[in-house]
């Protein structure tokens, strides 16, 4: 291969190498352009394509295609932060449990219970509604009793 060969080659594959790291941005202003275009042509189908553009198409270049930064800007924020919430309230659960067993407040049995149930508890919401069922289920033998 001769030098400007050579040189060309690596040109292009700097270029397809740089456009593949981009791809994601390419294909949002692609998608922009278009709809935009379509916008100010009277087309109809401008809203659709916008809508189907950033709601489909640039997401999935960015989780196909994207490096690490676009798919946690596209996809990990609200999975991260939900699961990190949730691992949260849980150590925090799980520390008063703890410190209850130590003071005493909490039987062998009663401790091991609240921690597997607490285990259990995907979610905040999860443990209210096992609450709201407990008091109802409490109120239901009382006035059973009676």
């Amino acid at each position: 291969m001769s030098v400007v060969a050579e040189s060309r080659h690596m040109n292009e594959r700097s270029a397809l190498s740089r456009a593949r790291e981009n791809l994601t941005e390419i294909v949002s202003v692609l998608v922009t352009g278009i709809w935009l275009a379509a916008m100010f042509t009277g087309q109809n189908w401008w809203l659709p394509f916008m809508l189907v553009g950033y709601v489909v198409i640039v997401p999935l270049t960015a989780l196909l295609f994207g490096d690490e930064d676009d798919i946690s800007e596209w996809w990990d924020d609200e999975v991260e932060t939900t699961a990190q919430s949730h691992t949260d309230e849980q150590l925090d659960a799980l520390e008063t449990l703890r410190e209850r067993y130590a003071r005493g407040e909490l039987t062998d049995e009663q401790f091991e219970r609240k921690v597997e149930r607490l285990l259990e508890t995907e979610t905040l919401e999860d443990a209210e509604d096992r609450s709201r069922v407990t008091s109802e289920t409490g109120d239901a033998r009382e006035r059973e009793r009676a």
